[in-house]
């Protein structure tokens, strides 16, 4: 797990983060695989 994976998932929990907020931390603070845990969609990069 990231050490940033639980404070991204407690943002967009909160509706502090937007589900775009979440896709652009990956690969910076949380994994693709994250992102999916997160947000229940698979990540895809443009």
């Amino acid at each position: 797990m990231s050490k940033n994976f639980n404070k991204v998932k407690d943002f967009y929990t909160a509706k502090l983060w937007s589900i775009n907020w979440v896709w652009n931390a990956v690969d910076k603070w949380i994994t693709a695989d994250e992102y999916r845990e997160i947000t229940g969609k698979i990540y895809k990069k443009d």
